[in-house]
């Protein structure tokens, strides 16, 4: 092998970089005015060497943290053994990583994508396939059912699975082959069955909409519901899966367990990949032909989310949520008791978690990221904190101090 030594690539300016999205990148993100170029643990470092402590976690994806030496090593060693081949070939690294995501989720089967929109057009496909397999008719059995306020992505599949109209918006007509339901309202949910229901899709937690845990009597009923009534019941764990709550999959808080989950953002831990788990005898409804993908459980990829699952295991992350998580959440409700003007209430489960405002919350991240910490909005005026799961609890009473501050000082 040729063991050429390459230099490093020329540094780009900060005024370059700024004239180069100005003028290249399209303009769907209203980004920040900062530009990331380097991460260790918790912590980002920006062109200027600005620290920030970073509670975005690229949207919930960096589960280990920036440059973690087990994820670095893992994908270092793979890219100079093999990246890419095709799904028309076996490769081992597949193999493991679908037989410990089937030992935490059940007995069932993988098939793995680039992302969790792909993955939600996977349980979409796979409700069709359901319908077929019951009724052996096309298009009788097609529907369904969703919750409003949910997110699921944007391709035209899962977005029109998104009934939100800052989703949708210029883009109709959907496919038409959904209903929602309220989230946490089960009747609501009973009352759109019909002879033309093949499934329900909800998220244990809904993220994109402000950070809403489902009540178990909620979930559980879906779950019975999907029994009686012969539906799939898919669950969309693309944000809370992974270690997220304190236990690896969402839906496992509820004693129940789904017919088929989609994942991504935190399973590779920053390297594009998404799954879905899909249990038996369901997995079976697809057969070759019925799907596939070019990049879907590369080499490479696998071995990214191999670390991060072998890292969650080893490094006991999800008890490091379970064990720091509580306090944290005591901290953040004693900032709304202290600043009930501002702060409306905390929501969700472990390192996933809403800080429900009052009124638009966008000035207040602005002032955030000023004082050091980046995190993302998300609808009915919130702010998610979504620290990495090794964050310490020295980490996140920093988090609680950054918060303090900018209240105190607005």
């Amino acid at each position: 092998m040729n063991s050429q030594t390459f230099a490093p690539a020329p540094a780009v300016t900060a005024a370059a970089t700024e004239a180069h999205y100005d003028a290249y990148v399209m303009k769907n993100y209203a980004r920040a005015a900062v530009t990331l170029v380097r991460g260790e643990g918790c912590r980002v470092w920006d062109d200027r060497g600005t620290e920030y402590l970073d509670f975005t976690s690229g949207i919930a994806v960096t589960a280990l943290g920036h440059s973690h030496p087990a994820w670095v090593k893992a994908v270092q060693t793979q890219a100079a053994q093999l990246v890419h081949v095709s799904n028309l070939f076996r490769n081992p690294l597949q193999g493991e990583l679908a037989r410990k995501l089937v030992q935490q989720a059940g007995p069932g089967r993988a098939f793995f994508c680039n992302s969790g929109a792909e993955a939600n057009e996977a349980l979409i496909k796979l409700s069709r396939l359901h319908g077929y397999n019951t009724t052996h008719e096309e298009g009788k059995r097609i529907k369904v059912l969703v919750a409003k306020n949910a997110f699921h992505g944007r391709t035209f599949g899962s977005m029109s699975a998104t009934v939100q109209e800052k989703i949708q918006k210029g883009f109709r007509p959907m496919v038409e082959t959904f209903a929602a339901g309220e989230f946490n309202n089960l009747q609501s949910f009973v009352d759109l069955v019909d002879d033309s229901t093949a499934a329900i899709l909800v998220e244990p937690i809904q993220g994109e909409s402000g950070v809403t845990a489902a009540t178990p009597e909620f979930l559980v009923g879906l779950r019975k519901l999907c029994d009686e009534r012969g539906l799939l019941l898919l669950l969309d764990e693309v944000q809370c899966g992974l270690g997220r709550t304190g236990k690896f999959f969402g839906f496992q808080h509820y004693g129940i367990v789904p017919d088929a989950l989609s994942m991504a953002k935190g399973l590779g831990g920053g390297m594009p990949i998404g799954a879905i788990w899909v249990r038996e005898p369901f997995a079976e409804y697809f057969q070759p032909g019925s799907h596939g993908t070019t990049f879907g459980g590369t080499p490479l990829a696998c071995s990214a989310a191999l670390a991060v699952v072998d890292t969650i295991e080893k490094e006991d992350l999800m008890g490091n949520v379970r064990r720091n998580a509580p306090a944290w959440r005591n901290a953040l409700q004693q900032l709304v008791a202290d600043f009930p003007k501002v702060l409306k209430e905390v929501r969700g489960l472990g390192y996933m978690v809403g800080l429900g405002f009052h009124a638009d919350p966008a000035p207040f991240n602005a002032k955030l990221r000023e004082a050091g910490m980046l995190c993302p909005l998300a609808g009915n005026n919130t702010i998610r904190l979504l620290p990495p799961l090794t964050a310490t609890p020295a980490d996140l009473a920093q988090s609680v101090a950054i918060v303090r501050g900018v209240l105190a000082a607005a």
